[in-house]
């Protein structure tokens, strides 16, 4: 990380603020390894509220001028053009990503929205803070196709793909996930957006020995698998991804599609593409949904990767 390249981040997301619209948005991604000397910075926009995160450790003249500048752009023109109230800085690469608030009071409940929908975020407390930004054109593309259909979404998080999917006329969206607290969030999150609660279930099981319910509910005219790269005693991507890709022929409905993601730069998407031939030949690969184009990566294989299959 260089001190003389924080000119470049202040200035990109000046202009980005004056360009999103009244939504989430991510507003500046280091990640990507096109912004040289801030690839380990990111900066995201909550309508109001800004958090700013560093992945690495930096030296003391970087954070200081860092923070300086922030508490410079919140005197700018365009911060208080879009009513900006507060900056929050988050140490991502330190044990439970400490935060730091550096401008005004901070909101550490807000009430977002994406593409029309509202979600709940939770801001301080936790690494990450309830919804995945990269994925917004994912919910996208699953409120398109979910008119009238049963939706499985596996490792649901907070449910965002869920809300997509009832907005979208789905009959219904089935979420497991093991932490039963993401759960209770995606509930609230279905309730900000007024959908009927009968239409979703909430099932906090290990999807590993829990096969036999799923199936029982199915079949699924939309599955989508979303896991995380590695979750301690209950997931390795390398390792068990292939065991869900297997159950896919008797979990999806004659005319189903499958969306199945990895956010791992260590794989391409070679890793699902040849995963379901093997584990699912019957599944054929249809597209690659384009990633946000804020979220712009030197290298697209080693950013998000979502990935459409069917019959």
């Amino acid at each position: 990380m260089q001190t003389s390249a924080l000119p470049t981040f202040f200035a990109h997301i000046t202009q980005q603020l004056g360009e999103v619209p009244d939504e989430v948005r991510r507003l500046f991604h280091g990640r990507g390894r096109c912004w040289p000397g801030l690839e380990q910075l990111t900066c995201d926009w909550l309508q109001g509220q800004l958090v700013v995160s560093l992945f690495k450790a930096v030296d003391e003249d970087f954070s200081a001028q860092l923070i300086a500048g922030l508490e410079q752009f919140a005197q700018s023109d365009i911060w208080l053009q879009r009513n900006g109230t507060a900056i929050l800085l988050q140490h991502r690469y330190a044990n439970g990503a400490p935060s730091q608030v550096v401008v005004g009071e901070l909101d550490s409940r807000p009430v977002v929205i994406e593409s029309g929908l509202k979600y709940q975020l939770d801001l301080g407390r936790n690494q990450n803070m309830g919804l995945f930004l990269d994925m917004r054109l994912g919910r996208d593309w699953v409120k398109a196709h979910a008119q009238d259909a049963n939706v499985l979404n596996l490792f649901s998080y907070t449910c965002g793909f869920s809300v997509a999917a009832i907005a979208g006329g789905a009959d219904q969206v089935i979420n497991i996930d093991m932490a039963k607290s993401s759960l209770a969030k995606g509930r609230d999150n279905h309730q900000l957006n007024e959908h009927n609660l009968a239409q979703v279930k909430f099932w906090g099981h290990d999807i590993f020995k829990s096969w036999g319910k799923i199936t029982k509910s199915g079949p699924y005219d939309l599955i989508i698998i979303d896991p995380p790269s590695f979750q301690k005693g209950s997931f390795a991507l390398t390792k068990d991804y292939q065991k869900i890709l297997r159950r896919l022929p008797k979990l999806l409905s004659e005319n189903g599609v499958v969306l199945a993601c990895v956010n791992s730069p260590a794989v391409t998407c070679d890793f699902l593409i040849d995963g379901m031939k093997e584990q699912a030949p019957e599944l054929l690969f249809q597209y690659r949904l384009e990633n946000p184009p804020e979220y712009k990566d030197i290298d697209e294989q080693a950013s998000l990767k979502a990935l459409v299959f069917s019959r």
